[in-house]
């Protein structure tokens, strides 16, 4: 099987909490040609690794009746890479963070935890054991950008870049309220956006993009799956085409297609 050496601070894992394996299995299937390899786990639950030409790109569990009862809803979510995830845990909590599951093994596989910064925004930590993450990323029908939304920027960069020692940079064409770039040797990984007012009482959280073709064929295939258009499609200057959409369970994510350079 191939594998990515991901960078330390990199995104390196992409996982669907859904309330429907079965029905995420057939959209994503169908919407990015991923096939879904199920793994059957010591509860009894299954795991679905969602492949791209043979290579992981992705995964889906079906939520826990803990996770629906205290209102968290289906949703993308991303691990970074890191060396020792009991340090960066501790130091996401000295840092203002939290952290929602403590740093556990998971079979041979990797060691993980659950984290949130101080906004409350989730992420995972991904230290590789057999297991170095996705193996198909920044290409055409895989994930190729991660973007936190938060209400306050300034403190989420000083929060990242002090677990993960990312760069930083200003984006050229920032929308209103600013827009700031990370990356580190795997090159530009992600952003920073700003909430606004527009944004309402959605809370801080992290968002994949997946690289297509074609944003408006994309949005139009997903809606004859089962999807929802969340945000129409719109031309980011010097960025690229973009849309927001729902899966049919209700997990956001964002397609797009970078312009020509």
């Amino acid at each position: 099987m191939m594998t990515v050496q991901h960078a330390t601070g990199s995104p390196s894992w992409f996982e669907l909490a859904t309330t429907d394996q079965t029905g995420a299995e057939a959209f994503y299937g169908g919407l990015f040609g991923w096939t879904a390899q199920r793994n059957p786990m010591d509860d009894g639950s299954l795991y679905t690794m969602f492949q791209l030409g043979g290579r992981d790109v992705a995964a889906a569990y079906t939520m826990m009746a803990e996770q629906a009862a205290q209102g968290m809803p289906p949703n993308w979510g991303v691990y970074f890479k890191v060396d020792d995830a009991d340090a960066i845990a501790a130091k996401a909590s000295a840092s203002g963070g939290q952290v929602h599951m403590p740093p556990f093994e998971v079979f041979e596989y990797l060691r993980m935890a659950v984290c949130a910064d101080p906004e409350g925004a989730v992420f995972s930590l991904h230290q590789p054991r057999k297991h170095a993450g996705v193996a198909a990323i920044r290409e055409p029908n895989a994930v190729c950008w991660t973007e936190l939304a938060t209400r306050d920027m300034a403190r989420a960069e000083a929060f990242y870049t002090g677990l993960f020692g990312w760069n930083m940079s200003e984006h050229h064409a920032s929308p209103p309220g600013g827009y700031r770039i990370f990356g580190n040797g795997d090159g530009m990984l992600g952003g920073l956006l700003q909430m606004t007012e527009e944004w309402g009482e959605m809370p801080s959280h992290w968002s994949i993009y997946i690289q297509v073709e074609d944003v408006d064929v994309a949005v139009e295939k997903a809606q004859a799956l089962g999807g929802k258009l969340c945000f129409p499609a719109f031309d980011a200057p010097g960025v690229g085409r973009i849309a927001r959409i729902d899966d049919p369970a209700g997990a956001g994510f964002y397609v797009i297609r970078f312009v020509e350079m």
